[in-house]
């Protein structure tokens, strides 16, 4: 047998064989997604070895007598480098989670730079499942992004002024059965200068009215029965108005309050003892119509 014909058998021998462990190579990395899995005659080195073999073969089988040597070395060379390539590993690198704070993001959702859901208001709910857009910065929300309702009323925490109305009764804007009396809301002494603790009992009255813009008010003040009516009615309005000045500071457009003084006229509790005379002398919140 000539020996082209030798170096041609052999090498297409050789080339069937590398060709099936490159088929190999490339279906094991589609599956298995990782180099360390593949076989060993799968491996690049492997592969380059026998792609040398090959090479030499053909490089010897159709060199002439004269340069068998370079021919078969050439081959050889040509034949590694093909081959390596043949197995090289072709699994595709892993691809970062698009938002790894977040998980899986759907396909069409609007995201940000990081390859976030967007989540306008800030609540921690993204846009494509926030029943509530547009949540003031702060406001505790529920799972799918509404302001949380603990007494369920219809109106949510934030703005509730009597958050803990009991289930079923019916309440105003202010989220309020009746009007409200702003507890430990006091005076100086025969004056309509508030005092410290009352500045913080207002601070959280008129943070509920800033986040309840459509809803106006109205601001009484009451007295008990010593001095005079006339004396009681002043101090009442004076009182009122201290309020609702203060309310303003905070945040709230005066032309949403009024400031009414009903002096003595409305007592709550007896004037014939101390308890009840503190009971009369008092500021009550309603919704105005």
């Amino acid at each position: 047998m000539k020996k082209s014909t030798t170096g041609l058998l052999i090498g297409s021998a050789l080339v069937v064989g590398l060709s099936g462990c490159a088929s190999s190579a490339s279906q094991s990395s589609g599956q298995a997604g990782a180099s360390s899995d593949r076989s060993w005659y799968q491996h690049p080195a492997v592969c380059g070895l026998a792609g040398g073999l090959i090479g030499g073969g053909l490089g010897y089988a159709v060199s002439g007598s004269s340069d068998e040597e370079s021919g078969a070395a050439t081959g050889a060379a040509a034949g590694a480098a093909i081959g390596g390539l043949l197995c090289a590993d072709r699994t595709p690198e892993p691809v970062a989670p698009q938002c790894p704070t977040y998980g899986d993001v759907p396909a069409g959702v609007a995201v940000d730079a990081q390859g976030c859901p967007l989540d306008s208001d800030g609540d921690g709910v993204p846009d494509y499942r926030d029943q509530c857009p547009g949540t003031p910065a702060g406001v505790e929300v529920d799972a799918v992004g509404c302001p949380l309702d603990s007494d369920g009323d219809g109106v949510p925490d934030y703005r509730d002024q009597c958050p803990n109305t009991p289930a079923g009764v019916e309440v105003n804007a202010l989220g309020c059965p009746e009007s409200l009396v702003l507890r430990d809301v006091n005076f100086e002494f025969d004056s309509a200068q508030l005092t410290g603790p009352a500045q913080q009992v207002l601070n959280g009255v008129a943070e509920r009215l800033v986040n309840n813009p459509d809803v106006r008010v109205s601001i009484e003040g009451h007295t008990d029965s010593r001095g005079s009516a006339e004396y009681n009615q002043n101090l009442s309005q004076r009182r009122a108005e201290s309020v609702a000045a203060y309310l303003a500071q905070r945040g709230v457009q005066s032309n949403r309050m009024r400031a009414v003084g009903y002096g003595e006229e409305r007592p709550v509790a007896t004037n014939d003892t101390d308890a009840g005379r503190a009971q009369n002398r008092r500021v009550e919140l309603d919704e105005w119509n």
